[in-house]
């Protein structure tokens, strides 16, 4: 496998300290090492304070945003007029990847829940290396259609009753995300408030405490501590 310094890219990418995050957005996974340095190339990196507003909901959107650093939270506002939280990005997670087939306006917004580094691809310069390159034109096609599977699966979980299944969905996503595998589960530490859970759920912070500890009754999840939980098997 080459190094980054053997990729002709982008200068930042090659000092920064998560270097080539660009490796870890599935979009970009099955790519050759040259066909990468081409999407490496198209980075521009951006900087926003913890509680700054990246894009809200109903504004035009063209660019692919890659967590470098830091973390996003992306919400809506629910009938009935309070934040519901949809899911929340870290470090290589990504957002807005079907901007890059079309400019669309955003159905959500995000916000920085950290002081977060972002590297954002716009849709016109990945068109222009479409053009050039059949591959990844195809891998990218094929890549559309498994996330547009996954979209459907996330609007199943939020838009289900239960509550239950809604924080399971939760605890599912952060153990993929920053989860530590044992032989019996998952160990997630949590980087996310009860409120911030709450939020997702759409529930109360008291509810959610009360619906962890039914899971746990249950033999669903281990309670470690206040901000740790293991998911089990």
């Amino acid at each position: 496998m080459k190094k980054s310094s053997e990729f002709n890219i982008h200068h930042g990418c090659v000092t920064c300290g998560h270097k080539l995050c660009a490796q870890k957005v599935s979009l970009f996974e099955n790519l050759t090492h040259e066909q990468l340095g081409k999407v490496i190339n198209l980075i521009d990196r951006k900087f926003y304070k913890k509680g700054s507003v990246i894009f809200s909901e109903g504004q035009p959107l063209s660019e692919l945003y890659i967590v470098n650093s830091g973390s996003i939270k992306i919400s809506v506002i629910n009938q009935e007029g309070k934040e519901q939280i949809l899911y929340i990005l870290h470090d290589g997670q990504f957002i807005g990847d079907l901007t890059l087939l079309k400019s669309i306006d955003a159905a959500f917004t995000a916000t920085a829940l950290a002081d977060t580094h972002v590297c954002t691809i716009t849709n016109v310069s990945f068109w222009e290396l479409l053009s050039s390159s059949k591959d990844i034109l195809i891998s990218t096609l094929a890549y559309a259609h498994d996330r547009i599977n996954s979209l459907e699966k996330l609007v199943q979980a939020v838009s289900t009753n239960e509550a239950d299944q809604r924080l399971l969905y939760l605890l599912d996503q952060l153990a993929e995300s920053s989860g530590v595998q044992t032989k019996d589960g998952v160990v997630i530490n949590l980087n996310i408030g009860r409120e911030d859970m709450a939020n997702f759920v759409g529930v109360s912070r008291e509810t959610i405490s009360r619906k962890l500890s039914q899971l746990s009754k249950k033999g669903k999840i281990e309670l470690i501590d206040q901000k740790t939980i293991k998911l089990l098997y």
